[in-house]
């Protein structure tokens, strides 16, 4: 089977190409990913992707969080503190929703051509 060009991905895929790549203990943004996968303006569509990964178990949905740090798709997580438990599990401290140090956490995805 030919592989396919980046164009001819889902949009979805090519979040989850992203998002595969998050180092554990790290955290990238829902913009950022948008931003890589050359549709800035889609942080949101990110945001959807991320909902529809949690089947499955090779996407890190954890590691995606907001521009600011916080834990706003942590909702999408089955238990009140799932997502924040797998993150301090890879040793980044939460506190209030919010990750503590993000910018020392924040992982910038490459952006894609």
């Amino acid at each position: 089977m030919p592989q396919l060009v980046n164009s001819e991905v889902s949009f979805f895929e090519r979040v989850y190409q992203i998002a595969r790549q998050i180092p554990a203990g790290r955290v990238t943004s829902y913009g950022a990913i948008a931003k890589a996968i050359g549709a800035a303006k889609s942080a949101r569509m990110v945001g959807y992707a991320m909902n529809a990964s949690h089947a499955m178990p090779d996407v890190p949905a954890h590691r995606v969080v907001n521009r600011n740090g916080l834990l706003t798709g942590k909702h999408h997580f089955q238990g009140t503190s799932l997502m924040q438990q797998l993150l301090e599990n890879e040793g980044i401290e939460v506190e209030n929703n919010q990750i503590i140090h993000f910018k020392k956490h924040f992982w910038e995805p490459d952006i894609q051509r």
